[in-house]
């Protein structure tokens, strides 16, 4: 897949803080990439530079093929962490006067206004201020604000800020379909249950590095650990756990069965199998439940970090 953007080798300073440390991402066309990291890693740097905001000291970002101009600007579209809409403005003023900032005519503005605002079913909302409207609806006037103009690229930063689970349901499944009609999204949020659903490949950036990147589920597969939750219908519970143990590494595990099963967390050693446990297992009572516990986004995340650290 050919990378819609590309960032290479970048470094950006303040002074003597160093904000990225040569850090090279590159975005395929068409997926949701997710930009993570702790807070001051260096992920809104980043953001500022692909918007031309600022710019960076060294390295180079490509954009479709061309190096990042201002020209490129009408290509990307950019919700901010920290909402830019003016308050006593009407909203359906305020969106014509920033499609206009993007390039589209007012009657073509207008158009995709009218499309968007009876998706959303806010078209009463059109001779309201901002300041009259909720959080929520006020997200949604900036998430139509930032696609409107068909941007190549999409960078949504905390995207779900503001809204309660319906309605982030709602823009999760718009976004999602924007990458299926084409566009490159920039995803960076903190909630890691989002990035579970809608990431294809992720970055980590964390004190101005870059310390992992790659398709999602690549990166699950290299921080697995080989631990499968049990559920065990046995009538010596105890005893099949201190046998486990000569065997495996058994944990205790705190989920919860609907009887009175033996529950624990299993890791494989070194020369045995899942099909070893599963037959050990069998051979003591009724499995009731066995899954491998796959690393989740979070728990990267949190470890990457900390050996980082």
């Amino acid at each position: 897949m050919k990378n819609l953007l590309e960032i290479n080798n970048v470094v950006k300073k303040y002074g003597d803080y160093t904000a990225l440390n040569d850090v090279s991402i590159h975005i395929p066309k068409g997926s949701v990439y997710g930009l993570l990291g702790p807070n001051g890693a260096g992920k809104t740097s980043l953001i500022r530079i692909i918007n031309q905001i600022t710019m960076q000291d060294s390295g180079s970002i490509i954009l479709d093929g061309e190096p990042l101009a201002p020209k490129h600007t009408a290509q990307i579209g950019y919700l901010p962490e920290e909402r830019g809409l003016y308050k006593s403005m009407k909203v359906g003023e305020q969106a014509l006067y920033l499609a206009q900032l993007k390039g589209l005519s007012k009657a073509e503005a207008k158009k995709r206004l009218e499309y968007w605002f009876d998706k959303f079913d806010i078209s009463a909302w059109w001779g309201k201020k901002i300041e009259e409207l909720s959080k929520g609806m006020a997200q949604k006037v900036q998430f139509i604000v930032t696609v409107m103009h068909n941007p190549k690229l999409l960078i949504f930063d905390e995207p779900f800020s503001g809204f309660d689970p319906i309605n982030a349901q709602l823009i999760a499944k718009e976004i999602l379909q924007l990458r299926d009609e084409g566009a490159t999204i920039i995803f960076s949020t903190h909630r890691m249950e989002s990035v579970e659903e809608m990431c294809d490949e992720i970055a980590l950036i964390d004190k101005s590095n870059k310390i992992l990147d790659g398709k999602l589920d690549d990166i699950k597969r290299a921080f697995r650990t080989h631990t499968f939750q049990v559920g065990l219908q046995t009538a010596n519970p105890k005893e099949v756990e201190a046998q486990l143990k000569e065997y495996f590494e058994v944990f205790p595990s705190n989920f919860k069965l609907l009887n009175d099963s033996l529950t624990l967390n299993v890791k494989l050693t070194k020369g045995n199998s899942s099909n070893d446990l599963l037959s050990f297992l069998t051979s003591k009572g009724e499995v009731q439940h066995f899954v491998e516990l796959i690393p989740s986004a979070n728990d990267i995340f949190i470890e990457a970090v900390h050996k980082n650290s």
